[in-house]
């Protein structure tokens, strides 16, 4: 089985391994691209991202893998593409008069059906909906409040779903959809714990709202005294909240990323995304749905804004950001860099198809090289 020989190879070359809201800073600073820095050699083959050439120059931080052959990319100027054969051919499906929207997120349910969001204040924040492989578009709802910034949205099946705005008036906001996202109500505050002054999430990767399980879902912090992660088990009525051991204190910093590969088991990844700063202590680990969090043991070479579980594994993850790759296969408690091109989000499929998208355009899935 493929997918198999894939995880057999992360193994691999992780074993042989040697041993970076509120007041919004600058976007973090690309980087240009970068060749693999090499996963070594070993029984199942070398591991690599292959890059996947999409012709556009858009900065992709949205990502949904449905496959090893179908994934969605969602970034900058309305940009929105969509591969069904691994990544060979790139169609663009952008909606139409959307060139000035930043869209951050993509939620897909499979190769026809998918969701996006755009980021930014007031109407610039706007979710958009296709039935038919992005042929055509219809925008299901428009922020009408210039006090909101609609950040990250998730889905827990293929009709339930939520949506993060930063805090208004002291907390932060949920829009949720019971019908795949085609109409969407504001929830409640009364279950939201208040915000801290200069707290917000961070819209990186579409990975600072995410869900588990069909009720559970999170949210990743920073820009404040203290990181941290909120969450909910009733579909983002009611949340709770505790401190995440990564570095904030600052604008630029916090947790960017999180994922949980059970209820109860996560990863947390970020840092200080501003080029040329340290990032220490950029990963934490949960084991009880995000009630206590442990710092890694050792963490990845710098700021993270993506993270993935590999499918069907209870050990393996990756983290991505503007400086490389890291791996982990003891749950997040130590990483090693494998890759050092740049990257912003990753997303893995059920069917262990994972990809890898970023600045300029740059689309990857996870291959043995070679293939």
């Amino acid at each position: 089985m493929w997918f198999a020989g894939l995880l057999g190879a992360v193994l691999t070359c992780a074993a042989a391994a040697p041993a970076g809201a509120g007041t919004r800073a600058a976007e973090p600073d690309g980087r240009p691209a970068a060749h693999t820095a090499g996963a070594p050699d070993g029984p199942a083959g070398r591991l690599d991202w292959a890059p996947k050439e999409t012709a556009s120059d858009a900065r992709f931080r949205g990502l949904a893998a449905v496959s090893r052959s179908t994934a969605w990319l969602a970034g900058s100027g309305g940009t929105v593409l969509r591969t069904v054969d691994g990544g060979r051919r790139w169609q663009d499906v952008s909606p139409p008069g959307t060139e000035g929207l930043e869209f951050r997120d993509v939620e897909a349910f499979d190769a026809r059906r998918a969701v996006v969001l755009a980021i930014g204040e007031g109407e610039a924040s706007r979710v958009l909906r296709t039935d038919d492989g992005g042929a055509t578009w219809r925008e299901t709802f428009r922020n009408p409040d210039p006090r909101a910034f609609y950040d990250c949205m998730t889905f827990f099946d293929r009709r339930h779903g939520i949506a993060l705005s930063d805090p208004v008036d002291g907390r932060y906001r949920i829009l949720s959809t019971r019908d795949g996202g085609r109409s969407w109500r504001v929830l409640p505050s009364d279950g939201m714990p208040a915000a801290q002054p200069g707290e917000a999430a961070f819209a990186a990767s579409g990975q600072c709202l995410v869900s588990q399980g069909g009720r559970h879902a999170w949210i990743a912090t920073g820009g404040a005294a203290t990181a941290r992660v909120l969450h909910s088990a009733d579909r983002g009525l009611t949340w709770t909240v505790a401190p995440a051991t990564v570095p904030a204190g600052d604008p630029a910093r916090g947790v960017f990323g999180l994922a949980f590969r059970d209820p109860r088991h996560g990863i947390a990844v970020g840092g200080d995304y501003r080029a040329g700063q340290p990032s220490p202590d950029a990963a934490a680990v949960t084991s009880d749905a995000g009630a206590r969090w442990t710092a890694a043991a050792r963490p990845p070479a710098g700021y993270r804004s993506g993270v993935s579980w590999l499918p069907h594994s209870r050990t393996t993850a990756l983290a991505v950001g503007p400086t490389g790759t890291d791996v982990t296969t003891d749950g997040g408690r130590t990483w090693r860099p494998f890759d050092d091109g740049s990257y912003d989000t990753v997303d893995c499929a059920a069917d262990g198809g994972c990809w890898a998208a970023g600045e300029r355009g740059r689309a990857a899935r996870l291959e043995p090289s070679g293939r």
